[in-house]
């Protein structure tokens, strides 16, 4: 006695409820799709070596970043877009370390 089913039926019910899961996810902020600008850079960095008895200009307006150490790396939190927020890396992409105190004299 065979019979015959009609799969499709169950294969668009699989399909809807994994498509209605994910747009829950995603409304509910549990799911976040990466896009290619997230992994952009949040801005340019220079490195200002500071050699004593030479002065050096900098600009009085502040950057949209502030870095704060967290667990040894510097990590920086965008100002104007809440909870953007990212690690100080170099061109190799290693992490940029710190420390709580200041650094001795190397």
């Amino acid at each position: 006695m065979t019979e015959e089913r009609n799969l499709i039926p169950c294969i668009l019910t699989a399909v809807a409820t994994v498509a209605a899961t994910v747009a829950a996810l995603w409304y509910y902020g549990y799911l976040h799709i990466a896009k290619e600008e997230d992994a952009l850079l949040l801005a340019d960095y220079t490195f200002l070596k500071t050699i004593p008895g030479q002065d050096y200009k900098v600009s009085h307006e502040p950057a949209q970043q502030v870095a704060q150490c967290i667990d040894g790396v510097l990590v920086l939190f965008d100002t104007k877009q809440k909870g953007l927020s990212g690690v100080l890396v170099d061109k190799r992409k290693r992490a940029v370390r710190c420390h709580a105190d200041t650094p001795a004299a190397l």
